[in-house]
């Protein structure tokens, strides 16, 4: 119905935007962090399986 209600509805607040957007920026550096060292591990694992002479064989 038209008429009814705030005209602002749709509107955030700057504040909650600033903090919403602070709270993304450490949701995706959480996220990065995560995905490094997840890299770290399996290269390491891959470096213990294959051993340590991998770089040593014959082409």
């Amino acid at each position: 119905m038209a008429g009814h209600g705030d005209s602002r509805q749709g509107e955030v607040p700057e504040v909650a935007g600033e903090e919403a957007r602070r709270r993304q920026r450490m949701r995706s550096w959480a996220i990065a962090g995560i995905l490094f060292f997840l890299v770290v591990v399996f290269y390491a694992a891959t470096i213990v399986r294959l051993g340590g002479n991998v770089m040593n064989r014959p082409l």
